[in-house]
């Protein structure tokens, strides 16, 4: 009997630390909830009394009951295959967020540049996400060797007026390269009758699109089975869309004077050989690293310029 009396102690005691454990984990939960919530709602008023240096985070997921588009052309909403691959592009850029907060800082500093060119030739306005997509607003050089904000390779970007040669590159001249991808997609544009085909068809090339659209007996983007990279490539397009359009609905809080400012300078008319951009920049006030920032499509030291070509230099101020 007084053996059955110590089981049922030590069982007591064992249960009532059981419980006693599960209520204080739920009250830290709970307040942990709670204090997210707080966090939450002082960011809405610009993070009011949070923790200088603090990351707050309230990780949610995606409403997807909103009609999203690409150009004007509407995401089927019937279609949980097309709202599931824009789910993922939606919270993977949502949550990559050193990406999107430095896209969303340089995009002050180029869209400026990139909307009046697309709106001169009246391609859609949405269309300034695909450099976003395409380079992160950047100068980078892919492994095919496509190069600059629109990654053109060298045959395309050569089609389409870009000058490349040992001196010049003007892929990575931000005004020129935005010209030629215009007139790149009126072409795909013409072709497919669709600016989200058009968009894919920069990804994957004009001929497997028309490939595929034959073979698969499509008709839209949506319905097509392409590879992993096309298959979210207009998705990612649109994320970047919903999300640089409205940052803080998503999270995001850049204050203005953390954005990256669009250059000032002025304009230096070469039409000659030039034997050092080095000196060229001390001559003109500036060092050579910021002509270079200012001039990425000057891509050696110097200019050899036989032909005695214009060109227009960028000198910052």
């Amino acid at each position: 009997m007084k053996n059955l009396m110590q089981i049922y102690s030590i069982t007591l005691s064992l249960v009532m630390t059981v419980l006693l454990f599960a209520s204080f984990h739920q009250k830290e939960q709970t307040e942990k909830l709670e204090e997210a919530e707080e966090i939450a709602k002082a960011g809405e008023v610009g993070m009011t009394g949070v923790t200088p240096g603090a990351l707050p985070q309230v990780i949610t997921s995606i409403d997807l009951t909103k009609e999203y588009d690409f150009a004007g052309e509407a995401v089927p909403q019937d279609n949980f295959d097309a709202l599931e691959r824009l789910n993922r592009e939606l919270s993977v850029n949502s949550y990559w967020h050193s990406n999107t907060l430095l896209n969303l800082k340089a995009s002050e500093r180029y869209f400026p540049v990139i909307e009046p060119i697309l709106a001169k030739h009246n391609i859609p306005d949405d269309f300034k996400y695909l450099a976003v997509a395409e380079s992160n607003l950047r100068n980078e050089t892919s492994p095919a060797g496509a190069k600059g904000f629109w990654q053109f390779l060298k045959s395309t970007g050569e089609y389409y007026g870009l000058e490349i040669n040992d001196d010049v590159d003007e892929r990575y001249h931000l005004e020129k390269s935005t010209e030629a991808v215009c007139l790149y997609l009126k072409d795909y544009y013409t072709q497919f009758g669709s600016w989200t085909l058009a968009a894919a068809a920069y990804n994957i090339g004009g001929p497997k699109m028309k490939k595929y659209l034959e073979e698969q007996k499509a008709t839209n983007y949506y319905d097509l089975n392409f590879n992993s990279e096309t298959s979210r490539y207009v998705f990612r397009v649109i994320a970047m869309k919903e999300i640089m359009t409205n940052p803080v609905a998503f999270g995001f809080y850049v204050n203005t004077d953390e954005i990256y400012q669009p250059f000032t300078y002025q304009i230096v008319l070469v039409d000659g050989p030039v034997s050092s951009w080095g000196e060229f920049a001390l001559e003109h006030g500036t060092t050579y690293r910021m002509l270079k920032v200012f001039n990425p499509w000057l891509i050696t030291k110097s200019l050899t310029n036989e032909a005695k070509k214009k060109y227009e230099v960028k000198i910052p101020l």
